[in-house]
């Protein structure tokens, strides 16, 4: 049973683009489909609507040019996934193939080559919602992952979370009860850091604990499995 609420909420996606008309065929193109479009222009712009949005208003994706008057949209991408996990759609008018690798390298979840069609654009859009949609809630009932805005709510409440630290609680949300090791912990979120040392992990459990703890405190859900690893209490 998911915490979803039985009437569906309309969906936002950020567009990051310059062009007006592109971006005004991107937003017409979205509204169509039932999405709620927002749009700037520039990538710190971007940042600041990812960073300082109300969980409920935050975005569930970003579509995001390469080309922007500011700044380089793969340095927006590889800022934003210093505190957001939302995905990440490339617009660019380059299709160069090292161009795609450094883009999917840095977190992003698809590539599209301008000209592109819109209505193409917005059915790649929900391939991606759809593949995140399958974790969308967490069998843990004391959590609830909202996966295409990189949130969690633990008793009804937002945590302030880190990517990994994100990632981390994720991973025990989707097993509860079962025990994973460090070095599966490590596969699972640090897997784009492969230098990461395991010791990372037991720092990460005591930030996401402290911060369990300010919403309850009488709740200690992540329990240590003295040599085998972590775990997280079912509810």
């Amino acid at each position: 049973m998911t915490t979803m609420n039985a009437k569906r909420m309309p969906v936002t996606i950020l567009i990051v683009e310059d062009e007006l008309a592109i971006a005004d065929s991107i937003a017409y193109a979205l509204r169509t489909d039932g999405f709620v479009a927002r749009h700037v222009t520039l990538g710190a712009q971007a940042l600041q609507a990812m960073h300082g949005a109300d969980p409920a208003d935050l975005p569930a994706l970003v579509v995001l040019d390469v080309g922007l008057p500011d700044m380089n949209g793969f340095e927006v991408c590889r800022q934003l996934r210093q505190f957001c996990n939302a995905p990440v759609i490339f617009l660019t008018a380059r299709s160069d193939e090292i161009d795609r690798i450094v883009g999917l390298e840095i977190g992003a979840d698809d590539y599209v080559t301008k000209p592109f069609s819109p209505r193409e654009l917005v059915a790649r859009i929900r391939v991606v919602l759809r593949r995140l949609a399958p974790h969308a809630a967490a069998p843990a009932g004391r959590f609830d992952i909202r996966a295409p805005q990189a949130r969690i709510l633990y008793c009804g409440q937002v945590l302030d979370l880190t990517r990994y630290e994100y990632l981390l609680l994720k991973a025990l949300c989707e097993r509860p009860g079962h025990v994973l090791s460090r070095a599966q912990l490590m596969d699972r979120v640090w897997a784009d850091s492969p230098d990461t040392l395991e010791r990372t992990v037991d720092a990460h459990v005591k930030s996401l604990r402290a911060k369990l703890r300010q919403v309850d405190p009488g709740d200690d859900p992540i329990q240590t499995h003295r040599g085998m690893g972590y775990s997280l209490a079912g509810a």
